[in-house]
């Protein structure tokens, strides 16, 4: 299987009482609030101490989070592949260049021959899965053939891959201080270069990155 089968798809240290970086308050986290929270929306920052190669430095977007899991698209790793030698690859047409150079994503490494579109607005598509009500997580063909034609979302951004959790996984990553959790600005996403995601969702949280420490008291 390849990437031009674009179809859907079902489908982190604790030490005490530890601060941030010098001037930065500690961050404490309530198991219960954790266990009970939807993270749907929400941006995952990584904290230092990601040992994952995947994960490290990486701004992760929840696309879905319910008891059964969680599915989210890494935002800030741009690979080598633009958009117009996936369309070349798909045998799509692409009417516009100027968003050919744009970079496809490494969204995760969960399926990495399978496409991912996140867009806005949500739009009416074979298989989309709706992250709000104006952005949406699109896995079908069409809205990529739109976008060829000149006809599609207005924002997009396209990723190979994504990331997944089983139930309660990724409460108890967060909980083991490997995430730090925001809620998600889409602009952040469809309005900066990758290179800027993740200061600006620091941002989000008033924390500079930079001085971010990997240690996380618990409350």
């Amino acid at each position: 299987m390849d990437s031009t089968d674009l179809e859907e798809e079902g489908e982190g240290k604790d030490a005490g009482t530890a601060e941030l970086c010098r001037g930065l308050p500690a961050i404490t986290i309530e198991r219960m609030s954790v266990e009970s929270a939807n993270f749907t929306h929400h941006f995952l920052i990584a904290m230092p101490g990601m040992t994952d190669p995947h994960f490290a430095r990486a701004l992760t977007f929840v696309c879905e989070h319910n008891e059964g899991g969680a599915l989210g698209i890494v935002v800030n790793k741009p690979t080598d592949m633009t958009l117009s030698a996936l369309f070349e690859q798909i045998e799509v047409p692409l009417a516009n260049a100027g968003l050919g150079g744009a970079p496809v994503h490494f969204g995760g490494p969960v399926q990495l021959d399978r496409g991912f579109v996140l867009h806005r607005p949500l739009g009416n598509w074979q298989s989309t899965l709706a992250v709000s009500d104006d952005l949406g997580l699109t896995t079908s063909k069409d809205v990529l053939e739109a976008i060829g034609r000149g006809e599609g979302p207005s924002e997009v951004f396209v990723s190979l891959g994504y990331a997944g959790w089983s139930a309660g996984q990724l409460e108890q990553e967060i909980f083991q201080n490997a995430w730090l959790t925001v809620e998600a600005d889409a602009d952040v996403l469809f309005g900066m270069p990758p290179e800027r995601r993740l200061p600006a969702a620091m941002q989000l949280l008033g924390i500079d990155f930079s001085r971010l420490s990997d240690n996380v008291g618990h409350a």
